[in-house]
């Protein structure tokens, strides 16, 4: 894994590093008063020069809107694509990506470990369509490729994915959707670009959830859609336009204030996470640890080779069943208890009755005595004592 990551995708910023993005993509100095930071434009509307003299290309805040712009250029940069785009959710994100890809009858492949909004955004809104969907360990190339079907139209990837930590090869799965004529969409929202560039390894889109390590704070809902495709960008700028799922201007600020801190946060918590796994993997009372930078997870190769670090994400197993996971869960004082994951501080949940209760009883049935942590950029010592503690 290389120690410094640098963007060479099209987005206009090639050869900068990306800690040097993070900072500046987007972010021009106010034309006006020099402000260094981007204002927060909390406007609707804007005054045009005479009918269709638009002063910027900016008419309605729901079509563009400065701040967003700022947002969208930067988010380009950092995953080296030649187009951002925010929206208000990730699931909002998707939702628009979806109904501009497919089509009545058209068919896709989600992984078998699929965050739970996602499953049930394809279960119970996407399906009602009539988009057929199937699951599919993404991890196994042979068996995606046998999910395949003549109405086959995209391959959805969560690398890392939630909350089994389970890595997918990019790059071979780029080469099989490629072969089918259907688009690779990556949810990169474990790894945050800093760790992962999906579209510079063959990926057709990339999916956030900026809710999460891009925004870095627990104060900001978010999502966004990267393309390299100039033809499939105007179709997503128009489905952004037309269903209006917008990222709205503070949010906007916020997230962009966020991706500032991008990699030195993103450092610190792959830090924090690899002590905490060190230990959880000799605690009597841990069955078993996910997470990809152990070398026994069946992923750590592909991994090592597509990620600058292993990430701040740990799941791992209790002796004792649900009940005990659970427990455990209830017993954490400095790990907050709570859904979500990429703050600066540490979460702690239980995905059967949390996060993933949405795939009971389906193929995506998540483990009952799993436990997920979000690691926070907290001091280590302090989160070890805390989860020995709550281990008992």
């Amino acid at each position: 894994m290389s120690d410094e990551r640098t963007t060479e995708g099209p987005g206009g910023h090639s050869g900068q590093s990306f800690e040097t993005l993070a900072i500046h993509a987007g972010n021009t100095a106010d034309p006006l008063t020099g402000a260094v930071v981007p204002p927060i434009y909390q406007v609707s509307t804007y005054k045009q020069d005479g009918v269709g003299g638009l002063r910027g290309g900016y008419e309605y805040s729901r079509s563009a809107n400065p701040t967003r712009t700022a947002l969208e250029e930067n988010l380009a940069a950092l995953e080296g694509g030649r187009r951002g785009l925010a929206f208000a959710s990730g699931l909002a994100a998707e939702d628009c990506l979806l109904r501009t890809l497919l089509s009545p009858g058209d068919h896709v492949i989600i992984p078998n470990d699929a965050y739970g909004g996602t499953f049930r955004l394809f279960a119970k809104v996407v399906s009602r369509w009539g988009v057929e969907f199937s699951v599919a360990d993404t991890g196994d190339v042979a068996a995606v490729r046998a999910a395949l079907t003549e109405k086959t139209k995209a391959i959805w990837v969560e690398t890392p994915s939630n909350p089994l930590l389970g890595i997918t090869d990019i790059a071979a799965l780029a080469t099989v959707a490629q072969g089918a004529g259907a688009k690779l969409v990556v949810d990169n929202t474990f790894a945050s670009p800093y760790l992962q560039q999906p579209l510079a390894l063959g990926a057709d889109v990339v999916v956030h959830s900026m809710t999460k390590y891009m925004g870095g704070h627990s104060d900001v809902v978010g999502g966004a859609l990267v393309v390299n495709d100039p033809d499939l960008a105007e179709e997503l700028a128009y489905h952004q336009n037309a269903m209006g799922a917008v990222a709205g201007p503070f949010d906007a600020w916020l997230v962009l204030r966020g991706i500032k801190t991008l990699a030195v946060r993103m450092d610190r918590h792959s830090e924090n996470a690899t002590r905490i796994v060190e230990m959880l993997k000799s605690h009597p009372r841990v069955t078993r640890v996910l997470y990809p930078g152990l070398p026994e997870h069946p992923g750590h190769e592909i991994a090592a080779k597509q990620m600058k670090s292993f990430g701040g994400m740990v799941s791992f197993q209790v002796e004792g069943g649900e009940e005990a996971a659970v427990e455990v869960c209830n017993r954490a004082r400095l790990f907050t208890l709570g859904e979500s994951l990429g703050g600066v501080e540490s979460l702690i949940e239980h995905p059967g009755r949390m996060t993933h209760a949405s795939v009971a009883g389906s193929a995506l049935e998540v483990p009952a005595d799993l436990i997920r942590l979000s690691v926070g950029i907290e001091s280590a010592d302090d989160l070890l004592a805390d989860l020995r503690q709550a281990l008992g």
